[in-house]
């Protein structure tokens, strides 16, 4: 059941989001878009209750109950990201609008976007591993909760690789073709003969 739910969550926040974003740039609605995204934490709420009466209805802690939590948190920290990112493009595509600005590709810019990226990753963290714990909490000397211990170090596992990845952005920076680093570079003793 609580698979099932977390995937009905997903197709509706995009159905909501597609819906929003329809409303306001075709049919510029601007109010009601704002009334259909804001209904998009609703889809997590109803799965934070769903997932806590389930538990409470005696069902044994699993796999399910750690994925619907890693999902809460994925969409607490990139939910706004996500959105804001497609109405930049849907404003560019369907109003009218400028495009939108790319994200860095190079050098310390493109390190500081990952990293900012990865502190999403964090708060998407935090909120996973503290809903689970609520959950081993609630569910107590009762059950088994090592599916959701299991998943508490996948949430950590997942931010931690994450942080790597940014990290190796900040030590091994991109370098832009034919950018700087073309220009700084000394001249080869062909080049100063010819100049």
């Amino acid at each position: 059941m609580v698979v099932a739910l977390i995937i009905a969550c997903e197709v509706g926040f995009w159905v909501l989001l597609a819906l929003g974003l329809g409303v306001r740039y075709l049919l510029k609605w601007r109010r009601t878009s704002v009334v259909l995204l804001l209904c998009e934490p609703v889809l997590e709420l109803v799965l934070f209750v769903a997932t806590a009466i389930d538990l409470k209805n005696g069902a044994e802690p699993s796999w399910e109950h750690g994925l619907a939590a890693l999902y809460i948190g994925y969409t607490v920290a990139f939910g706004h990201y996500t959105i804001r990112w497609l109405d930049g493009h849907a404003a560019h595509r369907l109003g009218g609008g400028p495009p939108p600005p790319k994200p860095p590709r190079y050098g310390r810019a493109r390190a500081r976007h990952e990293a900012k990226l990865w502190l999403r990753a964090v708060l998407g963290g935090a909120v996973a591993l503290a809903l689970l714990q609520l959950a081993v909490w609630y569910v107590g000397d009762s059950g088994d909760v090592s599916s959701l211990r299991a998943f508490q170090g996948t949430a950590v596992r997942a931010v931690v690789i994450y942080g790597l990845i940014t990290l190796s952005y900040t030590i091994w920076p991109r370098k832009e073709p034919g950018g700087t680093d073309e220009e700084h570079r000394p001249a080869t003793e062909k080049e100063s003969v010819r100049s």
